[in-house]
């Protein structure tokens, strides 16, 4: 896998963070922030790639039932996640734009240094004109790599943890 020496940077400290947190019970790798005109394309695709991957991912079609408060399960989503990866396309910018659900799961993960947005059909620029917040975070973007080679990456990324648990706890130090 061959990484721009830009996402080399851009990735560096999520890196940091993601080794420095400490292992919690029934934490998932990631969560997925996307919007709900995505949940039946890009964001099962990107889901789907990751789990074959390894990761465990946090999907809000995978994760919340029937019947369930849906702010209370997103909520507790967000608590038992290591890292989140925001699935910025067209229909997110809107739902940006509209303060719908996808902002109030963006604004928690803009408060963490552990946020990844992933770029798919649109640019950082028009990014930067919704969200410029999210839009100075680095990240992965589907202009550059496939969907496929993205989750590899990020499975890479947050394997970094599950690598330093797996290890004796004298070998942590």
């Amino acid at each position: 896998m061959t990484y721009t020496p830009a996402e080399v940077k851009a990735l560096t400290p999520v890196r940091s963070a993601v080794e420095l947190r400490p292992p919690k019970p029934d934490i998932r790798d990631v969560f997925l922030c996307h919007a709900w005109d995505d949940r039946r394309g890009a964001a099962t695709e990107l889901c789907d790639l990751l789990e074959a991957e390894g990761v465990s991912v946090w999907f809000s079609e995978k994760d919340i039932v029937l019947g369930a408060p849906f702010m209370r399960e997103i909520d507790k989503g967000l608590a038992r996640s290591r890292t989140g990866l925001v699935l910025v396309t067209p229909a997110l910018l809107r739902r940006i734009e509209g303060g719908g659900v996808s902002d109030k799961e963006l604004s928690e993960l803009l408060a963490r240094d552990l946020l990844l947005p992933v770029v798919h059909e649109t640019t950082y620029g028009e990014l930067r004109d919704v969200s410029p917040l999210l839009a100075s975070r680095n990240g992965l973007a589907t202009a550059d790599d496939s969907m496929a080679v993205i989750a590899a990456k990020i499975a890479e990324l947050v394997a970094v943890e599950d690598d330093l648990t797996a290890l004796p706890t004298s070998a942590k130090a």
